[in-house]
């Protein structure tokens, strides 16, 4: 009976001991006294418990061996969540010290008490609010300098001359060409290709000889015939012959300036009326078709000279063909990706290829025997399209949203870094005023010139502008009323009278 009656007070003991060195996440002041007396009773409770548990195994009618597997499970865990309890010990001390350290500062901590707790908030509210002053206070001073600074400086003028409205789905592409009688290309997703007259944007011309979506357009440099590229993977030849209308009297459209314009053209745009394409002569035969590739065209360009073409797939590859023969001369691949555009130069047997693996790439045919070839990588995202201008240099655009211009004699690095809010389409640049014209996803078009100076941005309003996607942009040197094109998904082709100041010009 006495050795019963001191093993129930040893197991009453054991249990007091357990309850009070239980798990807890209640912050805690202990130093390191405390610790080593909580290690030390942590100690004795278990072997206290280790008593409880040999006479409760006397008692018990589990087989011995279960019982033992039992008592070293429950003795595992108990030491995992001692270990636990311990660490949980020193990350509070590590917080209470990084406290005591901020509040020095005025700071505090997550895991401080209430008083802190609100005191911190109270500091974060004062400090956010003193930030959104700052930046009111900072955009204000900033937008009176760039008031002041646009009112001695002469701003580009942007007037909309006319509307080229016809085709039934978005418009890829458009060009002008480089011969009289000059009118205006455009290519479009309802498998079509039509010609205008700038001056009256009536179509005077349409081709129907694709069994896909027309990519683009481009002009032979001295013959009146038409090279397009297609989602029917062929790129069609053919001739045309048309005759200007009698130019009407164009309609007063005050000047806008290119900034400042409100902008309420995020609602879609009402179906047009398609008139005046039913009574345009249409030519459904090409006079050469180029067959070679195994996935759209989305590209073609005519070389110098016009006795070559070049033509560019999603198959990844850029293919030259002989026009007179229609036959195969070069495959140019490498690109890992598919091919996004092409252009050449239009003085040299030079080409330059995009693509969707970031780069572009510069084909040098000059030299019959040698068709060497450099790879350019200046961007993070699609390389959109790359062009020649009539100098030494090439203008590369990108969906990283940003327009780089290039040395030909020196490729290494950029010579301007133009950078925008939203992805870059087929871009063009000025023979004469060597301006750079963007358009954009987001239906913006700006204007640059070659050292990444902004020079304007096209109206957009719900009354004029591109409701939708710009996909490309072309210029105009001839002395028409339109010096700039633009066209976009909004089945429209637009024509822009730009004036630059002489200021803007000279630098």
């Amino acid at each position: 009976m006495p050795v019963e009656s001191g093993s129930s007070a040893a197991a009453r003991q054991a249990k007091q001991k357990r309850k009070s060195h239980s798990l807890s996440i209640r912050r805690t002041n202990s130093t390191e006294q405390e610790r080593s007396g909580l290690q030390r009773d942590m100690l004795e409770g278990q072997s206290s418990d280790n008593l409880e548990s040999l006479m409760r195994m006397e008692d018990s009618k589990l087989p011995l061996s279960l019982r033992s597997n039992l008592l070293d499970l429950f003795s595992q865990i108990e030491r995992e969540f001692e270990n636990l309890y311990i660490e949980n010990l020193e990350l509070r001390r590590e917080i209470e010290t990084l406290n005591d350290r901020l509040a020095a500062d005025g700071q505090t901590f997550e895991g401080a008490d209430l008083a802190k707790g609100a005191l911190k908030t109270k500091a974060s509210h004062s400090t956010s609010q003193l930030s959104q002053k700052l930046k009111t206070t900072y955009k204000a001073s900033t937008s009176k300098i760039v008031s002041s600074f646009k009112a001695t400086t002469s701003r580009a003028v942007c007037q909309l001359v006319k509307e080229y409205v016809s085709h039934r789905d978005g418009i890829w592409d458009l060009s002008v060409t480089r011969t009289q009688p000059v009118v205006l290309g455009t290519a479009s997703a309802d498998h079509s290709a039509m010609l205008w007259s700038i001056e009256t944007g009536k179509c005077l011309l349409k081709y129907m000889g694709h069994q896909g979506s027309v990519n683009s357009i481009k002009f032979h440099p001295t013959e009146q015939m038409a090279l397009t590229a297609s989602g029917d993977q062929t790129a069609h030849i053919w001739r045309y012959m048309v005759q200007l209308p009698t130019p009407q009297p164009v309609a007063d459209i005050s000047q806008t300036a290119c900034e400042d314009d409100v902008d309420f053209s995020d609602k879609d745009e009402a179906d047009v009326e398609v008139d005046g394409a039913s009574d345009c002569p249409s030519v459904r035969v090409a006079t050469t078709t180029l067959r070679s590739h195994q996935g759209v065209v989305i590209a073609a360009d005519w070389l110098v000279g016009g006795k070559q073409v070049v033509t560019a797939s999603w198959d990844r590859a850029a293919n030259l063909y002989d026009v007179e023969t229609s036959e195969l001369v070069h495959s140019l691949t490498g690109h890992d990706q598919e091919l996004t555009h092409c252009c050449t130069h239009p003085n040299q047997r030079l080409v330059v290829t995009s693509s969707r693996d970031t780069t572009f790439r510069l084909w040098d045919f000059r030299d019959p025997s040698i068709h060497s070839v450099n790879v350019f990588q200046g961007h993070t995202d699609t390389v959109t399209s790359a062009v020649f201008t009539v100098g030494d240099n090439v203008v590369s655009g990108s969906d990283d949203r940003t327009v780089k211009v290039w040395d030909l004699k020196n490729m290494r690095s950029p010579m301007a870094t133009i950078r925008t809010d939203s992805a870059v389409n087929r871009i063009s640049v000025s023979v004469n005023q060597k301006i750079i014209a963007l358009p954009h996803d987001n239906r913006q078009v700006r204007l640059f010139d070659m050292s990444g100076v902004r020079l304007a941005r096209l109206p957009r309003s719900n009354r004029q502008g591109h409701r939708r996607m710009v996909c490309c942009s072309a210029w105009c040197e001839d002395n028409t009323s339109c010096n700039l094109f633009t066209c976009g998904f909004d089945r429209q082709a637009i024509g822009w009278n730009i004036n630059i100041p002489a200021l803007l010009q000279e630098k």
